[in-house]
């Protein structure tokens, strides 16, 4: 069991399911990719696209599946187009389940192409004056001096140079 779980933990560490790696929790995972049959043989024009994922991988508490049907206008793989659809979700679900992250874990591999992103910090509660970055940009809203409310949420993973909207109240 072991094997397994270390192979399926691998895939989203350094294989096809980067894109649902999350710092601090521990995921396995498996994506697909499957041409769409019809009467027997194949289509060629359609794609069934997937992304399961298991948290933690040492603990399993979620087994979560996502499957995009022929979709359209994206790259036709289920680690590109799926696995950040089910890191996005795992993000929310396993903080809501009261997974606590861990502190040690095996680091998501990079190459050249991968595109570089930063995880969003918590800035409700700080004054307007106190929200700073240095990998995005703010775009505030409403009126007042404290942040109430923010997106991208604590822990999600924006790129470079994206903003986090910040809503301002009293």
């Amino acid at each position: 069991m072991n094997k397994v779980r270390d192979a399926l933990e691998s895939v989203v560490t350094n294989g096809g399911g980067k894109n649902a790696y999350i710092d601090g929790y521990r995921i396995g995972g498996k994506t697909g990719t499957a041409q769409i049959a019809s009467n027997g043989s194949y289509s060629g024009n359609g794609y069934i696209l997937s992304f399961i994922g298991v948290a933690p991988i040492d603990d399993p508490q979620i087994v979560l599946y996502v499957a995009m049907d022929n979709p359209k206008n994206c790259v036709q793989y289920g680690g590109t187009t799926v696995a950040p659809i089910a890191r996005k979700m795992l993000v929310d679900i396993l903080p809501a389940l009261g997974i606590e992250k861990v502190l040690e874990q095996d680091k998501k591999e990079t190459t050249v192409t991968d595109e570089i992103t930063y995880e969003v910090e918590n800035y409700i509660g700080l004054n307007k004056s106190e929200v700073k970055s240095a990998y995005y940009t703010f775009e505030f809203m409403g009126e007042g001096e404290k942040v109430i409310d923010q997106l991208p949420r604590v822990g999600e993973e924006i790129k470079a140079g994206q903003s986090v909207k910040i809503q301002l109240g009293n």
